[in-house]
């Protein structure tokens, strides 16, 4: 990190205990991701209560490289989970460590690209059997039960037209599990 990690405490007393326990967290994102420039952590007690009662929120900010800043707000939950300092830190660092994670998924190009379900045509319908064939793009057939077509569509559909459909291997080849008229 090119800047020391800046730990704020609001409303509650210092605490090095606390302090120790972040900069532990900020290690773990460091070594996960080394290119961050600078992390400041808000530990703050909103409502001044007695010893029990209280509830913790943590604010995470990271500056990374290329200006996609990183923003936690973990206010305290209304399940009371966050009566506990370190279950507050802990729930900001994880969502800080997904963030991130996602960030650097999108950096390196592996982010999951859904390709479109294929298209094909009806060849062959068979409405006393309920069922039918596709031609597909690169030339086979494929079976389709009216079950797998997508409402009430079956009746309406007329061989040569246009369908996307979801493709499985059946008991006797491939078959699909999902077909949608076009247009």
């Amino acid at each position: 990190m090119q800047v020391p990690a800046q730990i704020t405490f609001h409303n509650l007393d210092h605490s090095d205990v606390i302090e120790k326990r972040i900069a532990e967290e900020v290690s773990k994102l460091e070594q996960f991701y080394d290119r961050i420039i600078s992390c400041r952590v808000i530990v703050e007690r909103p409502q001044k209560r007695h010893q029990k009662g209280d509830t913790y929120a943590v604010r995470i900010f990271l500056e990374i490289p290329g200006g996609h800043d990183i923003v936690v707000n973990r206010d305290a939950g209304l399940d009371h989970t966050h009566e506990d300092a370190y279950v507050a830190i802990r729930d900001a660092f994880g969502s800080a460590r997904r963030q991130l994670q996602d960030l650097v998924r999108i950096r390196q190009g592996e982010v999951k690209h859904h390709e479109a379900p294929p298209t094909g045509r009806i060849a062959t319908l068979v409405p006393a059997e309920d069922h039918g064939h596709i031609s597909s793009a690169d030339g086979r057939l494929i079976y389709f039960h009216r079950n797998s077509v997508e409402g009430d569509a079956f009746d309406k559909l007329e061989v040569g037209q246009e369908v996307r459909f979801a493709e499985a291997v059946g008991d006797k080849g491939p078959q699909a599990t999902f077909v949608k008229l076009l247009s």
